[in-house]
């Protein structure tokens, strides 16, 4: 994981530091990333766990705002403690921070309760990226991953049988908002959807918050899955 930082406006800086948990098996990541995110001012950990029966035990005592969960622990999994963990610590938001790759993997976190599905090859800006806008209840999920997913759930959805109508907060969307979500579904980037769109960058980024608003969701993660689900693709 790269060392180098990034460093958001004060603006938009919370008054205080989010408050992490850092849960890994392996001491030499677990160590190197605390003292990564120690560089940062705007987080504070204020623990961390070596397996799932330690964290169950630590987190409801730390109460972090975020619990940062590797899936592959002794004894229980991460995704498998994920239900029990969050009936613990409700105020805490949990990543899951991992090498797997899974796309399966990653929908189990998400039906689980995570509120994210980050590699540990993520960069160190986006991964504190990822942590802030957790708290302020994004979903956040390494890009990579989301086509993973997407690609898979495309290749389930000709065998789910369609649904009868369209939801009215579908409907509610207007042409060019379809055409977004249809491009989110597909997994590309705000760029990617200005170029093939011929739009401006900054008009696509209006759009997705007005499709996420509309739809009620809180990502573009969950916008594409809902675009997959309603067979918008």
């Amino acid at each position: 994981m790269s060392a180098a930082t990034h460093v958001i406006g004060e603006a938009s800086a919370p008054a205080a530091p989010v408050t992490v948990m850092v849960v890994d098996d392996h001491t030499l990541f677990r160590r190197g990333l605390i003292a990564l995110l120690a560089r940062e001012p705007r987080l504070k950990v204020v623990g961390e766990a070596a397996d799932a029966a330690e964290v169950m035990h630590r987190a409801p005592q730390l109460a972090p705002d975020v619990i940062l969960l590797d899936n592959h622990l002794p004894g229980a999994t991460g995704i498998d403690a994920l239900p029990g963990l969050r009936e613990a610590v409700p105020g805490a938001r949990v990543l899951m921070l991992t090498v797997s790759e899974d796309e399966h993997d990653l929908a189990r976190a998400l039906k689980a309760g995570a509120a994210g599905y980050l590699l540990k090859t993520a960069e160190a800006d986006w991964l504190v990226g990822a942590i802030l806008r957790v708290v302020d209840g994004e979903s956040v999920v390494s890009p990579e991953m989301t086509t993973k997913l997407i690609a898979a759930l495309r290749q389930q959805a000709p065998h789910e049988p369609a649904s009868a109508a369209e939801p009215l907060a579908l409907q509610s969307l207007s042409p060019r908002e379809r055409d977004i979500l249809r491009e989110l579904a597909r997994g590309a980037s705000n760029k990617e959807i200005a170029r093939t769109l011929d739009i401006a960058e900054t008009t696509v980024k209006v759009h997705v918050q007005h499709v996420l608003r509309k739809l009620g969701l809180t990502s573009r993660v969950h916008a594409a899955l809902y675009a997959v689900e309603h067979r918008l693709i």
